[in-house]
């Protein structure tokens, strides 16, 4: 005869049974019940008598060490993590040349505080660029080192105390989070080699075929490059936005000013089409919709040394559409430039004068012939052809499926992710990597 006794009152009994079963104290049994009885035979248990069921007493040191082992593990599994960060890091700060880098600094240095640097101003520019870059690299290799050992100096800590601190081992977990991800966005850099690459990024959006749903369409890709600049703690603002007639936008505008934001969304350049059922739709039928999306480099106006000649360009002027200051709506105020020879063009409507819309459109044009000649290797802007992007079937370089199941996938480089969601809340950085990496490969033959 089995009978369960209550040893001690601050022991807790852990009731447990043999595989399979659902064994659970009853309320109403006494503390002395006979378990080998008919009623614990076929109602109270569910089990062979091979299995007898068992009543386990926790103690309170017992528990203590269950913790003290899991948080144990927890800093043996931290003390790894921050070794394979450690040894990441030396190898990206040894392929980097951290001595030739030095070196460099040092030459250009001499060449900065030479008394005839300021002959030739545009050299003398170039020059501080390339001192910044400089600088900034070498800070960068510097941070990745110190946070490696702000990482390790805590784990060596948590090795001479006589109880593990969680406190401490988060705050080692959330530095070797953000290093990882600043060797992510390292990495990323180095693949990134062009002429516009390290500048600021000016996104233009426009609702392609699909009606009403493309113009929603149109209006998350927006929200989505807007979060994305925002989770890279770039300044980002819309800077023109015409608002579709049902839902939606027509087109926008997103100037992001931040340090290689164009050479990351360069490859969002395209076509993007999007699978869903249509909230716009009251039979819920599945619809396919496309956005397209053009990229060009934000760049400052004394470093375009372009050239257009006045009648290749074609300058005409509207009303600008949506909400805003006494000449909305009342003056035409919106401009719109044609680069004849290539058919490309550019509308600006965010300024409050048509002048200062005609200079900014200009600018933009100029950026977006630059680019242009850039990839298709022209010595000259009249030696380039149109390179206009179509929202339509056949052109897109990325499919969001939304129904009858989820994912993304981009067509040039093949990758894709079921989490839709957060593609569609910024998290861009697996597309831009596979992206800069496939480009990159693509280069390769013809360097050989």
């Amino acid at each position: 005869m089995i009978t369960m006794q209550i040893l001690h009152s601050s022991l807790r009994p852990i009731w447990c049974s043999a595989p399979h079963t659902s064994l659970k104290p009853h309320r109403n049994l006494p503390l002395n019940f006979p378990l080998s009885s008919s009623l614990s035979r076929h109602k109270f248990l569910s089990t062979s008598s091979r299995f007898p069921p068992c009543v386990l007493f926790a103690s309170p040191e017992s528990q203590l060490d269950m913790e003290v082992s899991t948080e144990t593990s927890k800093w043996a599994m931290q003390g790894r993590d921050v070794e394979a960060t450690s040894e990441r890091a030396e190898e990206i700060r040894a392929s980097a040349g951290l001595l030739q880098l030095e070196e460099e600094l040092a030459n250009l240095e001499m060449k900065a505080a030479d008394s005839s640097f300021w002959d030739d101003r545009a050299k003398a520019q170039e020059t501080l660029l390339a001192l910044t870059d400089v600088k900034d690299k070498i800070k960068l290799l510097t941070d990745f080192k110190m946070q490696v050992e702000d990482a390790e100096t805590i784990v060596k800590l948590t090795e001479e105390m006589d109880s593990i601190d969680t406190g401490l081992l988060e705050e080692a977990a959330n530095i070797i989070k953000e290093l990882n991800k600043a060797l992510d966005r390292f990495e990323l850099t180095q693949l990134l080699s062009g002429p516009y690459d390290k500048e600021g990024a000016v996104i233009s959006i426009t609702a392609g075929a699909g009606g009403t749903d493309a113009q929603d369409w149109a209006d998350m890709l927006l929200r989505m490059y807007v979060r994305w600049g925002e989770k890279q703690r770039y300044k980002t603002r819309v800077v023109e936005k015409s608002m579709g007639e049902e839902a939606g936008i027509k087109s926008a505008t997103i100037e992001i000013e931040g340090r290689y934001a164009y050479g990351y969304l360069s490859g969002e350049k395209g076509t993007h089409r999007i699978v869903r059922q249509s909230p716009f739709n009251s039979k819920g039928l599945r619809q396919t919709s496309f956005s397209g999306v053009e990229v060009m480099p934000l760049l400052p106006e004394e470093s375009m040394d372009v050239e257009i000649p006045e009648e290749d360009l074609e300058i005409s002027f509207s009303r600008a559409g949506g909400s805003g200051g006494q000449n909305v709506n009342k003056v035409e105020t919106a401009v719109r430039i044609t680069h004849i020879p290539t058919g490309v063009a550019v509308r600006c409507t965010e300024q409050r004068s048509q002048l200062a819309n005609k200079i900014k459109a200009l600018s933009r044009l100029k950026a977006k012939l630059l680019v242009i000649a850039e990839e298709q290797r022209a010595s000259e802007i009249k030696q380039i052809r149109g390179d206009s992007v179509k929202a339509e079937w056949g052109q897109q370089i990325r499919n969001y499926v939304f129904h009858p199941y989820k994912l993304v996938k981009d067509t040039r480089t093949g990758y894709e992710t079921s989490d839709i969601t957060s593609v569609m809340d910024g998290e861009l950085e697996p597309f831009i990597k596979a992206y800069l990496k496939f480009k990159y490969s693509m280069t390769l033959p013809k360097q050989n």
